[in-house]
């Protein structure tokens, strides 16, 4: 019976390696025809005037000038920068807390664990105007609404984005916790180490990979955000309120005869954000021990 298992097994590989090319055809078309083409298109476009993308006309770096000049440009991307860094930790300790507690025997932690993830089901525009009722009903008592100012829009959108992402990263930091050592655990605690020492000697070190792959996420969706604060505050009052994504999508579709500038901020944005989520993921991943 091993034998026959064996055999099966070889035959199973020698096929798989025969054919490989075959089965990951249609994922690498998928990849090629959806990713790749147009992100060289729009590397090339961001380089043209144009309206449709049949009709562009080389003009060099005109647009990535245009774009750089824009001062709301620069205004939405330190507002994204400070947004992302407020988000990703408040995310992440929030997240962290939560799964520290849940993972310890109380009563009815699964539900817990289900209410905390489910906002993270909910589309970003419908949290979007959800919030923003919310936001408008409790400011409207000072004669305010959330648009008042870009400083009530930006922390509008903190507490939509915290409130939405921390169930997410709550599963996965108790999928690291529940994952770790126990014997290390024990023997930290046979050697008389308290809780503060375990925290941030043992089980942070430990829980780096976790910690690595929350804040990726947390940066990009940072970064990437756009259908929330379009909902919540559409960039009021006179964009101050506004995100790149949302910068972006304006000057592309808003501005007749930007399309190239709007696609020029958008190569600029992708730059600083893979600049930023490579320096982050080497940081983070330099700190991970093995068990």
């Amino acid at each position: 019976m091993h034998n026959k298992n064996r055999t099966m097994t070889t035959m199973a590989g020698k096929t798989i390696r025969k054919w490989w090319a075959l089965f990951s055809l249609p994922t690498l078309a998928a990849f090629v025809i959806g990713f790749v083409v147009p992100f060289i298109m729009g590397i090339w476009l961001s380089l043209c005037r144009f309206t449709t993308v049949t009709d562009a006309k080389f003009i060099g770096f005109g647009n990535y000038s245009a774009a750089l000049a824009d001062a709301e440009f620069w205004h939405a991307l330190w507002y994204t920068i400070a947004f992302t860094i407020i988000t990703t930790v408040i995310v992440n300790v929030a997240a962290f807390a939560i799964a520290v507690m849940l993972t310890k025997a109380i009563r009815g932690a699964n539900i817990f664990r289900s209410v905390f993830f489910m906002p993270n089901l909910i589309g970003g525009i419908i949290l979007g105007y959800i919030w923003m009722l919310l936001l408008n009903g409790v400011l409207q008592h000072w004669g305010k609404s959330i648009t008042f100012s870009g400083t009530y829009g930006f922390w509008g959108m903190v507490i939509l984005m915290c409130w939405q992402q921390i169930g997410y990263m709550m599963i996965i930091y108790i999928a690291g916790l529940q994952s770790m050592p126990g014997d290390v655990l024990e023997a930290a605690s046979v050697d008389g180490a308290s809780r503060t020492q375990t925290l941030f000697r043992i089980t942070l070190p430990l829980m780096m990979p976790s910690i690595t792959v929350c804040t990726f996420l947390s940066v990009t969706n940072g970064f990437k955000m756009f259908d929330q604060n379009l909902a919540l505050t559409n960039g009021a009052p006179s964009n101050t309120s506004e995100l790149v994504a949302l910068n972006i999508y304006r000057t592309f579709y808003g501005r007749a005869g930007f399309e190239g500038v709007g696609q020029a901020k958008a190569v600029i944005f992708f730059i600083i954000v893979a600049i930023i989520a490579v320096i982050q993921n080497k940081l983070t991943t330099s700190k991970e021990v093995s068990a």
